[in-house]
């Protein structure tokens, strides 16, 4: 009996110890919820839908997907950067929320790279430049001509004002000193049928949207915005291959938390995506999605973000864009 009453003492502090490790669970130890600043649907909930699963696994706790649109993504993004940084609530962002709209807007009340820390950058959604066949052109260098032929100029739609493609648009203008006008849609899939039906004579847009329509022959792709071909569809020639010089348009989706989020929460979540992103089958599917994974650790994410602000806030003056 007294053998046994030893031993018990013995095992008594590894018996407290794992008790205390039950009473206080790691990160997570409850569901996680992703706010994805736009609405379902979208490149940013695609993306999200299709991590989640893997992210699950990982865990061992529901990842939840918060859809929170408005605001030109702006409102989402409001609810992480004051949420308790606590690893519980993450934001899939975009270029468009993260970077163009803060730079547009001007008065968040917050700036995102201070309230947001990076935790991993996902994948890259390339623009397109993308015509009516109506247009009669098939090049870049073609299109130009064509536009300084006409003293009227010409016009191009985007998915809205202060999108990514309505950047990639104005950095475009300003690159070549076209006379062009912005027509801004709601949405990409009103952009596309205009240009389908020669409402509008081109677009930019994100190439998820144009390559059905491409594909099919209603629509003619003219390059992509990215600064080398995308690995998904090589055959589309980049911008500056069409002789449009410094040109590089990103649409990325990364992963972020609240500033003050624990550095183990950061240093799990951030390998754990790039074995994600590095399985076949998510690889396959995000070129079936025509996107390309761009995985970044958290410091890399957060230089870049600072990088995008700094490329972006002089052709965003330069061509005054504003919030209409």
């Amino acid at each position: 009996m007294a053998a046994i009453t030893r031993r018990t003492a013995l095992a008594a502090p590894a018996m407290l110890l794992a008790s205390g490790a039950r009473a206080q669970p790691g990160w997570p130890g409850r569901p996680v919820t992703l706010i994805v600043p736009w609405a379902p649907g979208g490149s940013n909930d695609v993306v999200a839908r299709l991590l989640t699963p893997q992210l699950e696994a990982r865990f061992g706790q529901p990842f939840i997907i918060e859809n929170r649109p408005g605001g030109g993504g702006s409102v989402g993004m409001g609810l992480v950067a004051r949420a308790r940084p606590d690893g519980l609530t993450l934001l899939v962002s975009s270029a468009s929320n993260h970077v163009f709209h803060p730079l547009i807007a001007r008065d968040l009340g917050y700036d995102p790279r201070e309230a947001l820390q990076g935790i991993a950058m996902l994948v890259d959604v390339p623009n397109v430049l993308a015509a009516t066949k109506g247009l009669g052109v098939r090049t870049v260098p073609e299109l130009i001509a064509k536009v300084r032929a006409d003293p009227r100029g010409m016009s191009f739609g985007s998915s809205g004002v202060g999108s990514s493609n309505h950047l990639a648009g104005e950095l475009f203008r300003l690159r070549t000193e076209l006379d062009l006008t912005h027509i801004p849609y709601r949405g990409g899939g009103q952009a596309i049928t205009d240009l389908v039906a020669g409402t509008v004579p081109m677009v930019f847009l994100n190439l998820p949207t144009v390559i059905g329509p491409a594909e099919s022959g209603q629509v003619v792709i003219l390059a992509v915005g990215t600064d080398q071909r995308v690995a998904s569809r090589p055959d589309i020639p980049t911008m500056q291959e069409g002789g449009v010089p410094d040109y590089a348009v990103r649409s990325w989706t990364g992963l972020f938390a609240p500033r003050g989020t624990p550095r183990p929460v950061i240093e799990a979540l951030a390998p754990a995506l790039r074995e994600i992103l590095a399985m076949p089958a998510i690889r396959t599917r995000l070129t079936e999605m025509a996107s390309e994974p761009i995985w970044m650790d958290p410091a890399e994410t957060d230089r870049f973000v600072t990088a995008e602000y700094e490329r972006w806030a002089p052709v965003i003056r330069t061509a005054n864009v504003r919030l209409e």
